[in-house]
């Protein structure tokens, strides 16, 4: 527990701004995850919780869903993917626990999309990528002179 003592809440402006960010690609760290049963009792599911951690948006979160055990096996085979890729963008191939996968920057692609159930607008996660830039290419040793211009 917190000591809060002294903090009143009718001097304090609420913020409750959930509107979606926009799409785009943004740089972020899981902070959280754990093991869920779907809504049906079929299977489990990983949810992970996502935060920004640059740029203007720095600091929401957003959260992903990967459906590991599932009757349908294409859904399980397209969560097993998506882990996958957050393993690779993580640089944790083989995790014994999903907490190896906190706190390691990656680069998520998000999107908005309108929920089926109340027609709002929410964010989606659909991809996953290193944060490491691509290798630069070999520059050329442009100093030595080239023999047949001595």
């Amino acid at each position: 527990m917190a000591n809060l003592n002294g903090f009143d809440a009718n001097t304090v402006e609420p913020i409750n701004d959930f509107d979606p960010i926009p799409a785009g690609k943004y740089v972020a760290v899981i902070t959280a995850s754990q093991f869920k049963e779907n809504k049906n009792k079929t299977g489990e599911y990983l949810e992970l919780t996502f935060q920004v951690i640059e740029g203007e948006y720095k600091n929401r979160l957003l959260w992903a869903r990967l459906c590991l055990s599932h009757p349908n096996q294409t859904t399980a085979k397209i969560a097993r993917g998506h882990l996958a890729a957050i393993c690779k963008a993580v640089g944790v191939l083989t995790p014994a626990d999903s907490a190896q996968l906190h706190n390691l920057p990656l680069v998520i692609n998000v999107t908005v999309k309108k929920r089926t159930d109340t027609g709002e607008l929410s964010n989606e996660i659909k991809g996953f990528l290193s944060r490491q830039p691509a290798p630069a290419p070999v520059a050329q040793n442009t100093s030595a002179v080239a023999p047949w211009r001595r």
